[in-house]
C-alpha cells in the first residue's frame, strides 16, 4: 500500500493529542476513542492510500483477415477457429476485428454465421500494419492485453514489422494463427473480352478464354464493384475453353467488373476489368395531355433512361441524344428539315421509335415519293380506302337544355373531329333548335382555323326540332362528291320523329351513313336507335358527357375510311426475337385499337394484330435502327396493357434495341510499368469535326489519387495525354470535368497483387509471434493463458477508510444514546423505590 498524499499523515497527531487530553477528563473512554479513531480514518483517507494489485483478467483483440487472398476455405477455417476461441473465453474480454485493406466492425451476420469477405475494393488488399495498429488501439484499458492475428500473412500494403516494433515497445504479445490461403489453381484465364462501353441497364457479353488440364464442372460468378450480379454453371473441357456470360449494371461511369471461375478439383481463378457505362438519353416528342404517358415514362426512367420531354419537335436533334421517340404525331405535318435531320441521325447510328395514336391515323403521302422520315421508318401508313376525300356533317342540338357544360363539350368534340380530318376531306356543322342553320357550310377541311372559330361561336337557345335539321343535312350532303358520306346527330332532347325513319332508309340506299348520340336521360332512345340502325350507323347514349369527344372521334373514324381500327385485337408473335425475351407476350391482354401500317420489304415484323396487320416492326437503317409500334402506350388503346406485368419490360426492350453501339470517338488506355505512366488516347471517328477547345480531364484512382490529364493533339483526329500513377493498383477513372462526346469517360484497371497471390507466408507469421513474445498457432484455450507480465491495477482505499469512519461515528452515537437511556432508567427506579 502507498499514499499519494503522504504529507496528510502528519495531521494524525491532532486526534492523538486530543485523545490523550480527553482521557484526563470525565469523558467516556469509548466515546473519546471512537471519535479519535474516526478523525484518524478521515485524515488517512485524505492521504489517498492506494493498493497496487496485479491484473489477471485478459483483454484480447482478435484480428481476422477477410481479404480475397484468404480464399473461401481459409475464411471457413478462420470462422470455425474463432468460434472455438469464443467458447473458451470464460471471464476474459474478447473483441473480433475483421480487416483487409482496413479494419471494420464485425457485423451481426458474421457473428452468427461466420466471416465474410470485406466489401467492395477493400477486399483487394491486405494491410497487416493497419490491422495491428488498430488492434493495439482497441485493447481495453486496465486489462492484460494481447493480440491474435488470424491471416495468411500475404501483405501487399503497409509494413507489418513497423507495427510489430510498436507492439513490442508496449509489451503487447501477438499470437499468430496461419491460414492456408488460396491454392494455386489448375485453371488459367488467357484473355477477357468486354465491350469498351455500354449503356446502363443494357445486357452486355463477357467472354473468357480459359485453359484447363482436364474436364470439370464449374461456376462462373460475375460482380460489379464487389456486388455479385449473378452466376452460371459452366462445363470445362481439357485444353482451351471459350466461356460466355452476360450481365447488366444500372449505374453510370467507369466501374470494375470482376469474375470468379471455380471448378471442382481445379481451384478458382479471378479476373478484373474496367467497364464504362453511360446513361442513355431519350428525346420524347408528344402532344398528348400531361400525365397520360406517365406509365411509359416511369418504366423508362426506372430502367435508367434519361427522358427529355418536348411538345414540339426541336430545330435540331441534340448531340447527346441516342433515341428519338415520336408519340401520337401527325407525321406528315412534321417540318421537312426535322425529317431530314432524323434520317441523318439514324444513318449515323441513332434510334427512332414511332408510337401510333389517333393524331397520325389520317397521314397519307402523295403517292409519288417518300419523304426523309418515310424512308427511315420500316413501315408506312396504309393508304386510305379511296383517293377521294370523305364528307362529315355534324348536326348539333343547340337548344336551351344544352347550356353549360354540354354545349362546351359539343364544341370541343366538333373541333376535335375537324383536327383529325385531312385537307381533302369535307366538313359541315349544322346547328338546330326550333329551326336550323349552318354554322359551317359544307367545305374542305383545309382551313381549320376558320372552321374552329365558327364552331366556337355556337351558343344555346330555343327548343328542339330534329327532323327538319336531319333532312337538311341529308339533302346537302347527298350531291357532294366523296367516297364516304357520314352524318352525326347529337342531341339531349325529345322531338317529333317526322319522316326521319324513311329518310334513314333512303340514306342507306344512297351510301350515306347516320350515327346518333344521345346526351342525358331525356332522349327518345328508340327513335335515335332506329335512325342509326336504318342508316347503317351507330347509336351512342351518354349520361356523362365527358367522353363525348372520344366517342365522336371513334365514330367518325369508323365511318370515313380511316386507317385506324378500333376493336379488340390480340398481339400475335410472328418471329422470336431478343426484344421479346422475358416479356411474356403469350400473357399480353388485347389492345383496343391500332393504326393500319404496311411493312416495307426487308423489315422485321415481330408482332401482328390478330395475325394480320403489323403491330411492331423494326429494321436497320444505315448505322442506326428504327421501329414502329402501330398501337399506343396510353389508356386509349393500351388500357389493359398498362396494368399488364409485361408492359414495363416490353417498352424497355423496345427502346434498348434502338440504342446505338458506335461513338464519335474511340478511347484507349495503356500502362507503362517501366515509367509508371498511364497513357490515354482519343481517336475521333471519320467525319467528326475537331473540337474548338480541349476539355479538362481528370484521372481519379485509389488512395484518393486525383490528377489532371494534360491532353495534346498529335495528329488529325488523334489526341493523347499521360499521367504518372507510379505503383498504384486498382481502378482508374478518366473523366472530363464536363461531359463530352468526343472525350468520353473511360476506365483502366490495373491488376492488384491480392487477386494474383496464392498460398500463405507462415514464415512471416512465425517471426511476428517470436518477435513480440506471442505464440505461433495457439490452441483456443492457449489464447487465454496467464500473461507473463501482468499490468498493475491501482485500487484506491480511501472509500473503505471513509466507511470505517462512518461506522466509528455511528458506534459512538449508539453508545452515547444507550448511556442516556440507562441513566433515565436508573432515576426512574430510584424515584419509585
Amino acid at each position: 500500500m502507498r499514499f499519494e498524499q503522504p504529507w496528510m499523515l502528519v495531521l494524525l497527531v491532532v486526534p492523538l493529542l486530543w485523545w490523550a487530553q480527553a482521557q484526563r477528563k470525565a469523558y467516556s473512554r469509548f466515546a473519546v476513542t471512537a471519535k479519535a479513531f474516526m478523525l484518524g480514518l478521515i485524515i488517512a483517507a485524505l492521504a489517498q492510500p492506494v493498493l497496487d494489485v496485479p491484473q489477471q483478467k485478459l483483454g484480447i483483440v482478435l484480428l481476422a483477415d477477410t481479404s480475397l487472398s484468404v480464399g473461401d476455405e481459409g475464411l471457413r477455417q478462420a470462422s470455425a477457429w474463432i468460434q472455438q476461441v469464443e467458447g473458451a473465453r470464460g471471464r476474459h474480454l474478447l473483441q473480433v476485428l475483421p480487416f483487409a485493406r482496413a479494419t471494420r466492425p464485425r457485423s451481426e451476420e458474421e457473428a452468427q454465421h461466420g466471416l465474410r469477405f470485406a466489401p467492395g475494393s477493400d477486399a483487394r488488399a491486405t494491410n497487416l500494419e493497419v490491422a495491428v495498429r488498430e488492434g493495439i488501439a482497441a485493447l481495453p484499458a486496465g486489462y492484460a492485453g494481447r493480440l491474435v492475428l488470424v491471416s495468411d500473412g500475404l501483405e501487399n500494403q503497409g509494413s507489418l514489422m513497423a507495427a510489430a516494433s510498436a507492439a513490442r515497445r508496449l509489451g503487447i504479445a501477438i499470437d499468430t494463427y496461419p491460414l492456408p490461403g488460396r491454392p494455386r489453381p489448375a485453371l488459367r484465364i488467357e484473355s477477357v473480352s468486354l465491350p469498351a462501353a455500354v449503356f446502363t441497364g443494357e445486357r452486355f457479353p463477357i467472354e473468357l478464354e480459359v485453359t484447363a488440364p482436364r474436364s470439370a464442372r464449374g461456376t462462373l460468378e460475375i460482380a460489379a464493384e464487389g456486388k455479385v450480379l449473378g452466376s452460371s454453371q459452366v462445363k470445362i473441357q481439357p485444353g482451351r475453353n471459350r466461356l460466355r456470360a452476360t450481365a447488366s449494371v444500372n449505374v453510370a461511369g467507369a466501374i470494375n467488373i470482376s469474375g470468379v471461375l471455380r471448378a471442382e478439383g481445379l481451384g478458382e481463378t479471378r479476373f478484373d476489368q474496367a467497364l464504362v457505362l453511360r446513361k442513355p438519353r431519350i428525346l420524347y416528342v408528344s402532344q398528348d395531355p400531361p400525365g397520360v404517358e406517365q406509365h411509359l415514362l416511369s418504366a423508362w426512367e426506372a430502367a435508367q433512361f434519361e427522358v427529355r420531354k418536348a411538345t414540339e419537335v426541336p430545330a435540331e436533334i441534340p448531340a447527346d441524344i441516342q433515341v428519338v421517340v415520336l408519340n401520337n404525331q401527325d407525321l406528315k405535318r412534321l417540318p421537312d428539315n426535322f425529317k431530314q435531320s432524323l434520317e441523318e441521325f439514324t444513318k449515323q447510328g441513332g434510334g427512332v421509335l414511332v408510337i401510333g395514336g389517333e393524331k397520325n391515323v389520317y397521314v397519307q403521302g402523295d403517292g409519288n415519293s417518300e419523304d426523309a422520315l418515310e424512308r427511315t421508318l420500316p413501315a408506312k401508313l396504309a393508304p386510305p380506302r379511296s383517293p377521294e376525300g370523305t364528307a362529315v356533317v355534324l348536326i348539333i342540338d343547340k337548344s336551351s337544355s344544352m347550356e353549360g357544360r354540354k354545349i362546351e363539350l359539343a364544341r370541343l368534340s366538333a373541333i376535335g373531329v375537324v383536327e383529325n380530318l385531312r385537307a381533302i376531306d369535307l366538313v359541315g356543322v349544322l346547328i338546330f333548335d326550333n329551326s336550323f342553320q349552318w354554322a359551317v357550310p359544307i367545305r374542305r377541311a383545309e382551313d381549320r382555323t376558320l372552321i374552329k372559330r365558327l364552331i366556337a361561336g355556337i351558343t344555346p337557345d330555343g327548343g328542339t326540332q330534329i327532323a327538319p335539321a336531319l333532312a337538311e343535312a341529308y339533302r346537302r350532303v347527298l350531291p357532294v362528291r366523296a367516297t364516304y358520306k357520314h352524318i352525326v346527330l347529337l342531341t339531349d332532347g325529345i322531338s317529333e320523329e317526322g319522316d326521319s325513319l324513311s329518310l334513314a332508309r333512303e340514306a342507306a340506299q344512297n351510301r350515306v351513313t347516320i350515327s346518333t348520340v344521345g346526351l342525358g336521360q331525356d332522349v327518345n332512345r328508340a327513335y335515335l336507335e332506329k335512325v342509326a340502325s336504318f342508316a347503317r350507323g351507330r347509336s351512342y347514349f351518354l349520361v356523362d358527357p365527358s367522353n363525348l369527344e372520344q366517342i365522336l372521334l371513334k365514330d367518325v373514324m369508323e365511318h370515313t375510311g380511316s386507317t385506324a381500327i378500333e376493336r379488340p385485337v390480340k398481339p400475335v408473335v410472328v418471329r422470336a426475337a431478343e426484344i421479346l425475351e422475358g416479356v411474356g407476350m403469350d400473357q399480353a391482354p388485347p389492345l383496343r385499337g391500332y393504326v393500319k401500317f404496311v411493312a416495307k420489304p426487308g423489315a422485321n415484323v415481330l408482332l401482328q394484330a390478330d395475325g394480320r396487320d403489323p403491330l411492331l416492326v423494326n429494321w436497320q437503317y444505315g448505322l442506326g435502327r428504327a421501329a414502329v409500334f402501330t398501337s399506343d402506350a396510353k389508356s386509349r388503346w393500351a388500357e389493359s396493357w398498362i396494368a399488364w406485368r409485361g408492359f414495363d419490360r416490353f417498352w424497355i426492350n423496345v427502346l434498348r434495341d434502338l440504342l446505338p453501339h458506335g461513338d464519335k470517338s474511340e478511347s484507349s488506355v495503356k500502362f507503362d510499368p517501366a515509367r509508371g505512366v498511364l497513357t490515354v488516347q482519343y481517336r475521333l471517328a471519320r467525319g467528326v469535326s475537331a473540337p474548338d477547345a480541349l476539355p479538362t480531364v481528370y484521372v481519379l484512382g485509389p488512395d484518393h489519387f486525383r490528377e489532371v490529364l494534360p491532353i495534346r493533339k498529335y495528329a488529325d483526329g488523334l489526341y493523347q495525354g499521360e499521367v504518372v500513377i507510379s505503383d498504384r493498383q486498382g481502378l482508374f477513372r478518366i473523366r472530363p470535368l464536363e461531359e463530352s462526346l468526343l472525350f468520353p469517360e473511360t476506365g483502366f484497371y490495373r491488376q492488384e497483387a491480392e487477386t494474383s497471390e496464392y498460398g500463405s507466408d507462415e514464415r512471416l507469421l512465425r517471426e511476428l509471434a517470436r518477435y513480440t513474445g506471442g505464440i505461433f498457432r495457439p490452441t483456443p484455450e492457449g489464447v487465454f493463458r496467464a500473461p507473463s507480465r501482468s499490468p498493475i491495477v491501482r485500487q484506491p482505499l480511501w472509500p473503505v477508510l471513509l466507511v470505517l469512519a462512518m461506522c466509528a461515528n455511528l458506534a459512538e452515537l449508539v453508545q452515547r444514546k444507550w448511556m442516556g437511556i440507562a441513566g433515565l432508567w436508573a432515576r426512574f427506579r430510584a424515584v419509585h423505590s
